[in-house]
């Protein structure tokens, strides 16, 4: 098996934590770049500008009374899932680390094509822009928490349901493109939550069975055995549910 430079091209937050260590075991990851969130101010005012003002407000009112609950009751729960599953959420090593405004800043360009990797795995960044995509002849794959092209963008899991539609409750590796969750497959699971689980723990769920998937993309294109295919379900853009949106669908839905 010939070794492959991976760069890890991520966001801030414990699930980047908990894919470098499940991955660093078997592959050796020469580096992460690591962007900064964008600005709540900033990304209130893109939702606004694309969503509009009152399903913004909404969903500002179930991240800040809903989200903040649910994480303080689901403590227990999410150390459970780590510690099921075997997955660690420690630091990582400083030197490992480059960080950058943006994924999509002349910083980040410059150092993907000074690293000049042949795999760059992505995780939670903003949407990566082609200029960024076609500085390198790197191959980029990225886990989705949901399964695409039915569950694009954010909360996968979650809309799926609330759609009763647990045939598409899932995680899934694809080629990263210009577009949004757009790229072909590699591979996708399913997950089974449990009573115990909620909005904030499906994330976790959807993270322990895209690892070995992540796993398996990697060793396939290290072994230039990767394959792709495109699915033909319909395709839709998910956004985060509003405060109201979220009280009907648990209460006369059950959906947590």
């Amino acid at each position: 098996m010939s070794r492959s430079k991976i760069v890890l091209l991520a966001g801030p937050g414990i699930s980047t934590r908990v894919l470098y260590h499940a991955l660093k075991d078997e592959f050796e990851i020469d580096h992460i770049i690591l962007e900064a969130p964008v600005s709540k101010k900033q990304l209130i005012f893109r939702r606004i500008k694309k969503l509009g003002l009152l399903t913004v407000i909404g969903q500002v009112f179930f991240q800040l009374m809903v989200v903040n609950l649910l994480n303080f009751f689901s403590a227990s729960r999410k150390k459970q899932i780590l510690t099921t599953e075997n997955l660690h959420d420690m630091e990582i090593p400083a030197e490992k680390i480059t960080q950058v405004s943006s994924v999509n800043d002349d910083r980040c360009l410059e150092l993907i094509q000074t690293l000049d990797p042949q795999l760059v795995v992505v995780n939670g960044t903003r949407i990566i822009s082609e200029r960024i995509l076609l500085a390198t002849a790197a191959t980029f794959i990225n886990m989705h928490a949901g399964i695409t092209p039915a569950y694009r963008g954010v909360h996968g899991a979650y809309w799926a349901l609330v759609n009763g539609d647990a045939e598409h409750c899932g995680v899934t590796v694809h080629l990263v493109d210009a577009g949004i969750d757009t790229g072909a497959i590699i591979g996708s699971a399913l997950i089974q939550p449990t009573s115990t689980d909620n909005f904030v723990t499906y994330p976790l769920l959807q993270l322990s069975a895209g690892i070995p998937l992540m796993r398996s993309a990697i060793r396939s294109i290290q072994q230039q055995q990767l394959q792709t295919n495109i699915s033909s379900a319909a395709s839709r853009l998910w956004s985060h549910p509003g405060f109201l949106q979220y009280c009907y669908y648990r209460f006369f839905r059950g959906i947590k």
